[in-house]
C-alpha cells in the first residue's frame, strides 16, 4: 500500500495528471521509491475505482485532453490510515548488493578490493547528487527527511566498505 499511500499523498498537495505525478517522482521521490509510470496509471485507476481520487478532462490549447486527478473524502481517509501505518512500521532492508558479498571468496582478494572500491565511487556519486539537491532546494520538510535518510545510509555504506576494502 506505499505505492498508494504515496500518489494520494502527492494528490493531497494538488490535483494532478499523471506526467506531473511522474515527473515529481521521478525529481524528487527517486530515492524512496522506483515506481514507473504504467504502474502508476493503474494504480490511479484502481483507486478511482475504489472512490479515492477523482478523474476529469482537461485539455491545453491544442494538445491532447489529459485526465487529472484529484483526491476524494475518502481517499483523504485511507492516506491517513495509510500514512499512519507507514509511520509505525519497519520493513527489514533487503540490500541486493548484497548478494555477491555471499560469494566474495570466489575471486581473489585484490580484485575484490578493487570492484567494491567501484561500488564505494558509485556511492560517492550519488551522495554528490544528493547534496546538490540539497544546494538546490528542490524538496523541503518531510521530502527533506527522505533526502537525509538516503544521505545517511549512504555514507554508512561507504563507511562499512572502507572496512571491508581494508
Amino acid at each position: 500500500m506505499d505505492r498508494e499511500l504515496l500518489l494520494l499523498g502527492l494528490l493531497r498537495r494538488e490535483k494532478m495528471h499523471g506526467y506531473q505525478l511522474q515527473e515529481f517522482i521521478n525529481r524528487d521521490l527517486e530515492y524512496c521509491t522506483d515506481l514507473k509510470q504504467a504502474t502508476a496509471y493503474n494504480l490511479l485507476k484502481r483507486m478511482a475505482g475504489k472512490g479515492w481520487v477523482t478523474t476529469t478532462e482537461e485539455q491545453e490549447g491544442n494538445r491532447p485532453p489529459r485526465t487529472v486527478y484529484q483526491i476524494t473524502e475518502q481517499g483523504e481517509e485511507i492516506f491517513q490510515q495509510l500514512l499512519r501505518e507507514n509511520l509505525a512500521r519497519h520493513t527489514t532492508m533487503r540490500l541486493p548488493d548484497g548478494i555477491g558479498l555471499a560469494f566474495i571468496e570466489a575471486i581473489p582478494p585484490a580484485e575484490a578490493a578493487e570492484l567494491l572500491s567501484q561500488r564505494q565511487k558509485a556511492i560517492q556519486e550519488q551522495l554528490t547528487l544528493l547534496q546538490l539537491a540539497h544546494q538546490h532546494g528542490h524538496t523541503q520538510g518531510g521530502l527533506l527527511l527522505i533526502l537525509e535518510h538516503q544521505e545517511i545510509h549512504l555514507n554508512a555504506e561507504s563507511t562499512w566498505l572502507t572496512h571491508v576494502i581494508r
